[in-house]
C-alpha cells in the first residue's frame, strides 16, 4: 500500500470512509487542512480575536492549541488558555502538568482554575455523596462556568474547545434520545448567547474523528494526557458512544452522515423553538440566568443541603 497523495510506502492510516491511504506527513497535513477548512467555512475566527483554549492536556485540546497557533503565527489572532482542575485524584494532575508545559512551550498566557478554590468542593468529594446526579452533570456545568469566567477575566473574544466528530455525534444522539430539543439546537460549530457575559464558543475539530486526532498527536510527537476520566464509563455518553461505534463498524460513514443531517435541520429546529428567555440574574453570582439561581449555584446549594 502506498500513500494516495505522495506515493510514500510508509502508510500510517487507511480511512475506511474514503478509502484514502496516507503517510505520516500527508496525514498531519490533512488534519490541519481539515480543521482550518472548518474554521474558514464556519467563520469561527475574526482578525484580532483573542481565543481562549480550554486546555485539559488531552489529545483534543492540545490539537486545537497546535492548530490555532498557526493562526497566531500569522498574527491573525492571539491565544490564551485555561485548565480546569476538577479535583480527580490520580488523574487530573498529569493533564494539568502537560497543559502548563504546552503553554510555556508556546509562550502563551495560561491559568489553572479549580472546583475546590471556586466552589469549595472537588468532583471526588461530590461523587462520594449518596444522591449525586452523576459526574458529567456536575463537571459539565462547573467547567463551563469556570471557563467562561476565565474568558471574561482574560479578555478573550472566543473560547475554543476540543470537541471532535465523535463528541458532536454523541451530543446529537444524547439530546435527541433524552428529548432535550432545546439543548439539541445549541450544538454546532459556533455557540453564541444573547447575554454579553457568555463568550462565543467555537469547535474547530468537529469534523475530525477522535481516532484521527489521537493518531495526529502521536504522529507529531505531541505530549498529551491519554488516560480517560475514571468517571466517564459510568455516563450515558459512554453508552451512546458504544452504540454509535458498533454501528460505525458496519457503516463507516455514519458519524459524518449524522453530523451532516443535523446541520441541515438545525436552523429549522431553532426557528420552531425560538423562545424569549428571561434576562434575570442569579441572586448569588450575578450571572445571567433564567431562574433565581444559575445551574452552578443551584448545584452548590443542593450539595450544601446534603
Amino acid at each position: 500500500m502506498k500513500c494516495t497523495k505522495c506515493g510514500n510506502p510508509q502508510v500510517i492510516i487507511k480511512k475506511e470512509q474514503s478509502g484514502q491511504a496516507l503517510c505520516k506527513d500527508c496525514f498531519i497535513e490533512s488534519i490541519e487542512k481539515k480543521a482550518i477548512k472548518t474554521v474558514k467555512k464556519e467563520k469561527l475566527l475574526d482578525k484580532g480575536d483573542k481565543v481562549l483554549v480550554a486546555l485539559s492536556g488531552g489529545k483534543d485540546s492540545v490539537t486545537v492549541l497546535e492548530i490555532l497557533n498557526s493562526f497566531r503565527k500569522m498574527h491573525i489572532i492571539d491565544i490564551c488558555a485555561v485548565t480546569v482542575d476538577e479535583g480527580i485524584g490520580g488523574y487530573r494532575q498529569d493533564g494539568v502538568d502537560i497543559a502548563i508545559n504546552h503553554a510555556k512551550r508556546l509562550g502563551i498566557e495560561h491559568r489553572v482554575v479549580s472546583l475546590k478554590e471556586e466552589y469549595g468542593i472537588t468532583l471526588d468529594e461530590i461523587m462520594q455523596r449518596e444522591n449525586h446526579r452523576g459526574s458529567c452533570t456536575y463537571c459539565g456545568v462547573f467547567r463551563r462556568a469556570l471557563i467562561n469566567k476565565a474568558a471574561r477575566e482574560m479578555g478573550a473574544t472566543k473560547i475554543a474547545t476540543g470537541h471532535n466528530l465523535d463528541d458532536e455525534v454523541q451530543g446529537i444522539m444524547m439530546n435527541y434520545l433524552e428529548g432535550n430539543i432545546d439543548n439539541l439546537t445549541k450544538l454546532g460549530p459556533k455557540t453564541e448567547s444573547k447575554a454579553e457575559e457568555f463568550t462565543v464558543k467555537i469547535k474547530p475539530l468537529r469534523e475530525i474523528p477522535e481516532y484521527e486526532i489521537g493518531l495526529y498527536v502521536v504522529a507529531k510527537g505531541l505530549d498529551v494526557h491519554f488516560d480517560s476520566c475514571p468517571y466517564s464509563m459510568q455516563s450515558f455518553r459512554a453508552e451512546v458512544s458504544d452504540l454509535i461505534n458498533k454501528l460505525n463498524e458496519k457503516h463507516p460513514t455514519i458519524k459524518y452522515s449524522t453530523l451532516r443531517g443535523y446541520d441541515k435541520i438545525k436552523k429549522a429546529l431553532g426557528n420552531s423553538l425560538d423562545k424569549q428567555y428571561s434576562s434575570s440574574r442569579c441572586r448569588i453570582c450575578g450571572q445571567p440566568s433564567a431562574n433565581e439561581l444559575c445551574r452552578a449555584c443551584s448545584f452548590i446549594e443542593e450539595l450544601k443541603g446534603d
